[in-house]
């Protein structure tokens, strides 16, 4: 039997009952110190913002098989997030293969890139949070692309700590990870 959302929020349960955890829906959840958090459905500038960045990644020659949305990563402790997307290092695509649910688990060698486009209300999760938490994971590029405040920022991981720099209007991206990537922030924002 199912168990409701609202028993499941009610109540702390474990990184094994998240993974088990089915409430018979097609909702999707980010996973916090034992707790659920539904994530809310994605506005069309969110899903053209991460569809557009999707496009660009596959026409710079990265293969669809390092490429992923909405896959989970197990952060630090008991945490899982769900970015809007992430390219695969060839060694975590490996590890990835035949895995019966997209997860990144802790063992497993961290992702290349991650973006988070900006939700209402989510921002300091995005800005904060999760920013600490991929850092703990040592994913080398961490990119929250914020369609309210018109930014896109860039976190690069360098000798232990994101070194960050934002990018407005007509700006170019720099990206360490992928330097052919020709973009300005108002293209990504427009999706």
């Amino acid at each position: 039997m199912a168990i409701s959302f609202d028993k499941a929020a009610s109540e702390k349960m474990t990184l094994e009952e998240f993974f088990n955890y089915d409430d018979r829906t097609d909702a999707m959840y980010e996973f916090e110190d034992g707790k659920l958090l539904l994530m809310t459905a994605e506005s069309e500038i969110n899903r053209r913002i991460a569809m557009f960045l999707l496009v660009c990644l596959v026409q710079l020659g990265i293969p669809a098989y390092r490429l992923s949305m909405k896959t989970e990563i197990v952060t630090t402790g008991s945490r899982v997030r769900v970015p809007d997307l992430v390219v695969f290092s060839e060694e975590l695509a490996t590890a990835m293969e035949g895995a019966k649910r997209s997860t990144i688990m802790p063992e497993m060698p961290p992702p290349l890139l991650v973006v988070e486009v900006i939700s209402p209300n989510q921002s300091s999760r995005d800005y904060r949070y999760k920013r600490s938490e991929y850092g703990a994971r040592g994913i080398t590029e961490y990119w929250i692309v914020d369609p309210i405040a018109q930014k896109v920022t860039v976190l690069e991981w360098v000798e232990g700590f994101y070194e960050e720099r934002v990018y407005v209007g007509d700006n170019a991206i720099a990206s360490l990870v992928f330097p052919e990537l020709k973009l300005t922030a108002t293209q990504i924002l427009q999706g």
